[in-house]
């Protein structure tokens, strides 16, 4: 299983460092884990953000807030914790999961975001900020650490070297993000297959 750690020092590899940080929470005292620190948060959520991987989506009720929907929408709701982008809108009755209400959502004066919708007692579908590496998929470490490598590649190689091998890190980041991408689609494909297997042919198998 990958840590935090593991997951930069990876990164630090494919810029051709000695790849030795052994703590970003706090830095351990090398540049290289300030750089890290720094830039580490960011690439994941930008990795999180691009798909709705199978092991970041998750579903909530959504509370009510006593803001007054502009005009076209019925109902004011707050967004789930560690929300990163909202996928779908349900309402209880829903049975497909893919065809969602209608919604948007806007920023309130707090900063806080409002989901706006016409589905009473809605349930939403989201990306999540997943903090833990231990969910992520090796597939998805691979391409979160090629993101992470062109953020480095800058202030670890400095220069015009540091921008093309930056350069050259994000493409190969959109390569692997897409098998990840795939991989990951088909991996939700067969479980949709197995939950829904009849129980009396599961029993006989």
């Amino acid at each position: 299983m990958a840590s935090y750690v593991d997951i930069c020092n990876l990164a630090l590899a494919h810029l051709g460092d000695e790849a030795t940080v052994s703590s970003i929470s706090p830095p351990d005292g090398s540049a290289q884990a300030s750089h890290c620190a720094r830039f580490y948060p960011i690439a994941r959520n930008i990795a999180l953000e691009s798909h709705p991987w199978r092991f970041a989506t998750f579903r909530a009720a959504l509370a009510l807030r006593a803001d007054e929907p502009p005009t076209g929408w019925t109902y004011a709701y707050g967004l789930p914790n560690l929300c990163l982008r909202p996928l779908r809108v349900l309402s209880p009755e829903s049975t497909d999961d893919n065809t969602g209400e209608e919604f948007k959502v806007e920023s309130a004066e707090d900063g806080s975001q409002i989901l706006y919708t016409k589905a009473d007692e809605a349930i939403l579908v989201f990306i999540k900020e997943v903090v833990s590496p231990g969910f992520f998929s090796p597939l998805f470490i691979e391409a979160y650490a090629r993101l992470l490598a062109s953020f480095l590649a800058g202030p670890v190689l400095k220069g015009a070297t540091g921008m093309k091998v930056g350069e050259a890190q994000y493409k190969m980041y959109d390569a692997i993000l897409n098998r990840a991408k795939v991989a990951d689609a088909q991996t939700q494909k067969v479980e949709v297959i197995e939950n829904n297997t009849p129980s009396s042919i599961a029993a006989r198998a």
